[in-house]
């Protein structure tokens, strides 16, 4: 390897954290090491110059062409890219399914209805067949040679206030497939059916910093290491798997944990920044019309309850005055199109001053109109009191607590998305658009919508 990689400046570029979003480029470039604001995925990988030797991103499943080390013949990697924004299309009749923080993706294969052939026929199953031996290997010999996949998931990114679709990719972590499957899936477009693959995978611990050394991938790509060789730059946790197998994934699993109980500086903006100004414009263009600000709310509960991959129909707002803790109704569709259930989802929006604090009290309101099988969600400009939290964690409640930072980043997000970054212009829709969501009905309906 050149020399020139020892320095500690230059190795510290070459680190990927999960959840980074890195710039993939049509231009092969690996002199520069950031494109705007992102690194360049030419410079982090070290991309060789003759093109089938690098790892490519440009379909759903990219393996690079195998080499010969002294032990046997070896896959350096296989990255997978997922593209949820495409998800129902015809290029892509699947919907993958993310939950990084429990170190978990449910990746489905590349066969169409239109491909030719028994499952394996297309390049990409084919590949991941191939990496299925050897991950599922009780032979510590041939786990060592076994391929890490490299987990990606195209992510629409605003940049100069346009949003690009193309290009930007986030970095999922390194996982190891603990199952796969032989299914038969349904054409969204057409209706008729075809089989594919589907693969679980476990994304693994990448230690304290949680981050992707990609040297590992250069060792594994050197002809003269042997693959125990190879190994010296991988995570801890792979090297664990290549010791014990199957039964050291629980152990190597990747697990967030966050502290339940926040304090009030982690529940608003950080002074001085931008999320700081849009927050208190909301609470200005709300605080004479706080009626309103409910329909904001109800489009902040869709956006956040959608990350977790889940389908939210929004509902209607309740008239003003004697709602009894329920100010906005909507409905969350959990689990697939042929395997899900809906539940009834009760919003409270509060339009408080920035540094005001919402009392146990008040979510207990929300909390006493809950049916089993619902759920609430309480949006604020505010934070929420310790012992709010508190109560809802020692009780179990079924509410999710929306502060006024996660609010401003949302807020932040759709005028990004939908207004060219024009804060004032999804406000002023908020204005326009919430008499004409108001009505009234009993929660229960939204279970009948469409």
């Amino acid at each position: 390897m050149d020399g020139a990689w020892q320095s500690t400046a230059m190795i510290d570029m070459r680190f990927t954290a999960i959840n980074e979003v890195i710039r993939y480029d049509r231009e092969y470039n690996t002199d520069t090491p950031v494109i705007g604001d992102h690194a360049n995925f030419w410079f982090l990988q070290q991309a060789p110059a003759l093109e089938h030797k690098r790892l490519l991103l440009e379909a759903g499943i990219n393996g690079v062409k195998r080499v010969v080390g002294p032990d046997g013949s070896r896959s350096p990697a296989i990255a997978l890219r997922s593209s949820p924004w495409k998800a129902g299309q015809d290029s892509t009749p699947w919907h993958d399914e993310f939950d990084l923080d429990h170190g978990h993706v449910r990746y489905f294969g590349d066969h169409k209805i239109s491909t030719l052939g028994p499952v394996g026929t297309t390049r990409g199953n084919g590949r991941l067949l191939e990496a299925w031996n050897l991950h599922a290997s009780g032979d510590m010999r041939e786990r060592q040679l076994a391929a890490p996949l490299l987990v990606f998931r195209a992510v629409p990114t605003v940049v100069d206030g346009i949003r690009r679709d193309k290009g930007y990719l986030e970095f999922c972590g390194v996982g190891i497939m603990e199952r796969l499957e032989f299914i038969v899936q349904r054409d969204p477009a057409g209706g008729g059916t075809f089989p594919n693959l589907v693969i679980d995978i476990d994304i693994i611990n990448l230690g304290p910093d949680d981050q992707f050394d990609w040297r590992w991938i250069d060792d594994r790509r050197n002809p003269e290491l042997t693959s125990e060789d190879a190994l010296r730059h991988a995570p801890e946790s792979w090297r664990q798997w290549v010791r014990n197998g199957r039964a050291a994934l629980p152990r190597i699993r990747r697990r967030v944990l966050t502290s339940p109980v926040l304090s009030r500086s982690q529940q608003l903006p950080l002074p001085g920044s931008r999320d700081e100004e849009i927050l208190h414009e909301v609470y200005r263009a709300f605080d004479d019309n706080k009626h309103a600000f409910e329909w904001l709310a109800s489009r902040i509960a869709e956006r956040v309850l959608t990350k977790s991959g889940a389908n939210y129909n929004v509902g209607w707002l309740t008239r003003a005055g004697g709602d009894g803790g329920m100010d906005f109704v909507g409905r969350l569709d959990v689990g697939t199109t042929s395997a899900k259930t809906p539940l009834v989802v009760l919003g409270q929006a509060k339009c408080i001053q920035p540094d005001s604090i919402i009392s146990p009290d008040q979510v207990a309101r929300v909390v006493a109109r809950l049916r089993r099988g619902w759920i609430g969600v309480f949006v604020t400009t505010g934070s929420f009191s310790k012992q709010a939290q508190v109560e809802i964690i020692d009780d179990e409640y079924p509410i999710i607590l929306v502060n006024g930072r996660t609010l401003a980043e949302t807020v932040h997000a759709l005028a990004e998305e939908s207004h060219g970054g024009d804060v004032s212009a999804l406000l002023r829709l908020a204005l326009d658009e919430y008499s004409g969501a108001v009505t009234n009905r009993r929660p229960a309906e939204i279970l009948g919508v469409g």
